[in-house]
């Protein structure tokens, strides 16, 4: 057997075990992010989401995705299982798991927007519609070939797909499930309802951070041309940039580098080049890395005055910056790389508005595909099953015991050392 081909099934396994690791890096973000009472349930709640996106993208979202059909879904290859086939030169089911990945985490931005107040039924239930309904459709219309891919859509691993998707899917359940207990005030002001370790949150974004180099690089789906390493390459001079951009501005403005919003600078950073990371020169990684960094922090804000709850900073992290990152290759992308990886060069390499014009289009239309359909979903089911947020005698006492019956940190929790008593 050709030695290259089994180099890059190996190279493909390694990248698809990074990005479910992942996983662990937003059970500490999140759980860092939110408040003690809500620990356990935001963890267990991510194991739950794999286990759903597997078992949902097995059965239906890899076939809508990447099946025969038309240029809106594909209706083939459903219960996937076929141990021969060979795609993009990987193995089908080493393809098949590599992309699964990506469906999960694309689930697990989404619920972010349910942080602290949601119901885990409504999880349920909206794991299903969101793997089944809303991501593969996005997915095929720029990974599957269907007609963003006509068009010459750019992006290579995620910015639109996963992370704009997701993003849009977590602002339709801020808006139905509204804000927590105690966020604004009647005047309109916002409280900080600051989560409860900021180390879970720091070292969730360093596992993120790793495990993104399977995200991006890992889209090159081989090593024999070792191209791998300059995507790599884009993915870390961005990330550091977005990190450097908002501890500073954040400093400049408040007084105070303030460390989530530096963390956040990071992960915008990691979600723009995610687009453009393959089309894209060094230099014009760190310029998108920095812009990243900046727009996260007033978007941000921006979000707080408009009483758009969202704890976990998913709609300014995943959304604001999937849309810069999208956008970016329609300004940096250089001749000989959107060559090499499909579309045309960006504006500012003499390529007009043409691929400029192809992103936003992208941008939009997927945009509004996921907020539209999510909205829908999570309307239909707050009516059918009598409301998808918790009361608020179980918000006040936290869905670790309201939800699970148990708090993620016992010994800690007042409650339990009554029961103990």
């Amino acid at each position: 057997m050709d030695p290259i081909y089994l180099m890059n099934n190996v190279w493909i396994m390694i990248c698809f075990t990074l990005v479910l690791l992942m996983q662990g890096g937003f059970i500490l973000l999140e759980a860092g992010s939110t408040r003690m009472k809500n620990a356990g349930h935001i963890a267990g709640k991510t194991i739950f989401t794999v286990g759903v996106a597997s078992i949902v993208f097995w059965a239906v979202g890899y076939g809508f995705i990447y099946g025969e059909g038309n240029s809106f879904i594909g209706l083939s290859d459903f219960f996937y299982g076929d141990f021969t086939s060979v795609v993009d030169g990987l193995a089908g089911s080493v393809d098949f798991m590599f992309q699964l990945a990506f469906a999960a985490i694309a689930l697990t931005i989404a619920f972010g927007g349910f942080a602290e107040r949601g119901k885990l039924s409504a999880y349920v239930v909206f794991a299903l519609l969101f793997s089944a309904l809303v991501y593969p459709v996005v997915a095929h219309w720029i990974w599957g070939g269907g007609w963003l891919a006509d068009h010459g859509k750019q992006d290579f691993a995620g910015s639109t797909v996963v992370h704009l998707t997701g993003a849009m899917a977590a602002l339709a359940a801020t808006i139905v499930l509204k804000p927590r207990i105690g966020k604004y005030n009647k005047d309109g002001s916002a409280n900080d309802l600051a989560g409860h370790n900021q180390v879970y949150t720091a070292l969730g974004v360093l596992v993120l951070w790793v495990g993104w180099f399977g995200f991006n690089a890992g889209s090159t789906l081989g090593v024999d041309d070792a191209f791998f390493g300059f995507v790599a390459l884009n993915t870390q001079l961005a990330a550091a940039a977005g990190a450097m951009a908002a501890m500073f501005i954040v400093w400049a403005v408040s007084g105070k580098a303030d460390i989530p919003t530096t963390l956040n600078g990071a992960l915008a950073g990691l979600v723009a080049i995610t687009a453009s990371c393959a089309f894209v020169a060094p230099w014009a990684s760190v310029v998108i890395g920095l812009i990243a960094g900046l727009i996260v922090f007033f978007s941000m804000k921006l979000f707080d005055k408009a009483r758009i709850d969202d704890p976990i900073f998913a709609l300014s992290v995943h959304g604001i910056a999937g849309v810069w990152g999208t956008l970016s290759t329609g300004f940096f992308a250089t001749p000989e790389l959107a060559a090499m990886n499909g579309g045309l060069p960006g504006l500012f390499y003499g390529g007009g508005i043409t691929q400029l014009g192809v992103q936003t289009m992208g941008v939009v239309a997927c945009g509004l595909y996921a907020f539209i359909v999510s909205y829908i979903i999570l309307k239909v089911m707050n009516r059918a099953m009598g409301g998808i947020r918790v009361t608020e005698e179980e918000e006040i006492i936290g869905l670790d015991l309201s939800e699970h019956g148990s708090y993620g940190y016992p010994e800690s929790m007042p409650e339990k050392k009554k029961q103990g008593a």
